[in-house]
């Protein structure tokens, strides 16, 4: 299975997860009548939408360049990301806003207390695995949309384990005030998820520098290389899983075009083994 396959598989294997969880959550957190599942129901509903957005830009973003797109199609993946960044804070701000009304003005569970347990065991061992894998898979082809999808699966991990010990406090202690408490947890960490996210991909989208990290590995490159007699001017962006870097090395004057070219072409080669998927342009001078 070649790369774009898998991320394209890794990405409907989200969406199909994630549809079975908002099922079961739904139906199981109405007959409850429990705020913390049906609001762990609306994060899957949003988990849902990310994943159809993943699945899309991941097939978009794998498109060769074009006409209309002469640097490739990997900001499709930033947008994806951005977007679900975004979900994920209104569905925080919505599960805050519901379980406030229950804190103030109460209500009562049913007694169906026990499905709702065995609902949010379930979703808590689905959605480690499939994260799991969707971190791999991110990870192998440094796919920013698929990352997100799996820190937005991550985070469904642990609300859900919230919501899964609160139930069964709740079935020990009787005290149904523990709902909505636990439902408003569950949205803090799915806010804190939700702004990382949207910080990282607005970076990406407004071509913000790449990591120091990133850089310094470049510099380290070009310092260990004796035939060149500087350089300046890095510059690196991110574009969905594709680095951008642009920098100026100065060559010895009488040095001929043709070794000025192979050595570029080498260090071109280092880059890309340290870093992956990288475009490098490189700007070739005479020292001053």
């Amino acid at each position: 299975m070649d790369i774009n396959t898998e991320k394209r598989f890794a990405a409907g294997l989200s969406i199909s997860s994630n549809a079975v969880l908002i099922l079961f959550k739904i139906i199981i957190g109405h007959i409850s009548g429990s705020i913390s599942i049906i609001s762990e129901a609306i994060h899957s509903l949003s988990d849902f939408l990310a994943s159809v957005l993943t699945f899309f830009a991941v097939s978009r973003s794998a498109e060769p360049a074009d006409k209309e797109h002469p640097f490739g199609h990997g900001k499709y993946e930033d947008m994806s990301g951005f977007i679900e960044g975004g979900l994920i804070i209104f569905a925080g701000i919505y599960i805050i806003f519901e379980a406030s009304k229950k804190l103030i003005f109460g209500y009562s569970m049913e007694a169906e207390s026990m499905l709702g347990i065995y609902v949010m065991g379930f979703a808590v061992l689905t959605n480690f695995l499939v994260s799991r894998y969707l971190f791999y898979v991110a990870k192998k082809s440094d796919s920013v949309s698929l990352l997100a999808d799996a820190e937005h699966l991550s985070t469904d991990i642990y609300s859900s384990l919230g919501v899964l010990v609160g139930l069964i406090l709740i079935k020990i202690t009787g005290i149904t005030l523990l709902d909505p408490i636990i439902a408003i947890i569950v949205a803090l960490i799915i806010l804190k998820a939700g702004f990382s996210i949207s910080k990282e991909t607005l970076n990406n989208l407004l071509d913000g520098s790449l990591p120091n990290e990133d850089i310094q590995i470049v510099e380290q490159i070009l310092e260990e290389n004796t035939v060149i007699k500087g350089y300046r001017d890095i510059k690196g962006r991110k574009s969905g899983q594709y680095k951008e870097i642009e920098l100026t090395i100065f060559f010895n004057p009488d040095m001929k075009i043709s070794c000025c070219h192979n050595i570029c072409d080498q260090i071109e080669n280092e880059v890309k083994s340290k870093l992956g998927n990288v475009t490098i342009t490189i700007h070739a001078e005479p020292q001053m």
